[in-house]
């Protein structure tokens, strides 16, 4: 798990991790209830990714097409604050979160799975896609995961970044010891 070395050198200047929702941090399905309702499964070790790294203070926002109560309620679990429901330009939003945060492009990163994602992920600093995005998207990005989408690919891009960014022995000495919760 490594990156050109051109690339490896934008990641020192990630402050932000944009993430995509369907596809990105679940595998893509929705279940749907008899009331209604519907179910997302979220991985409990992208969970603990996301906390790494804030921990470091990197900060991590969701972005997503769709709206779901359950996007809601794990970004609090979490502690993400940034988090956009149903959008329909995530290019307006993301020019927004820009302006918002004092941050450039270059300054983040940004996973995503589907085609209304590639915008997106040639503007920023570190684009990367699930194993099973969709096969376009792959061409657009600085990183494909060996992981699929809800099942840890989340956590392998913040991994890939904090050791490349020099944070992970940071993250190691860190952890039992810190006051910043860790859980997923």
């Amino acid at each position: 798990m490594g990156l050109p070395h051109q690339v490896a050198g934008s990641v020192q200047k990630i402050k932000f991790i944009l993430l995509d929702v369907d596809g990105v941090l679940t595998d893509g399905r929705v279940g749907l209830l008899p009331d209604g309702g519907e179910i997302k499964y979220f991985s409990i070790y992208d969970g603990l990714a996301i906390r790494l790294a804030q921990r470091v203070g990197i900060e991590v926002g969701f972005i997503s097409g769709r709206r779901s109560q359950e996007v809601g309620v794990r970004a609090r679990e979490l502690e993400v604050d940034v988090v956009i429901q149903g959008t329909s330009d995530k290019m307006k939003d993301f020019e927004k979160i820009l302006e918002e945060k004092g941050l450039l492009p270059e300054e983040v990163a940004y996973v995503g799975d589907d085609l209304p994602d590639i915008p997106l992920l040639q503007k920023v600093g570190f684009s990367a896609a699930p194993q099973n995005a969709a096969e376009p998207v792959k061409y657009y990005v600085h990183y494909v995961t060996q992981a699929k989408g809800g099942d840890g690919a989340v956590r392998e891009v913040i991994d890939l970044l904090l050791k490349t960014s020099g944070k992970w022995d940071e993250i190691i000495a860190c952890l039992g010891d810190c006051d910043a919760p860790a859980a997923g």
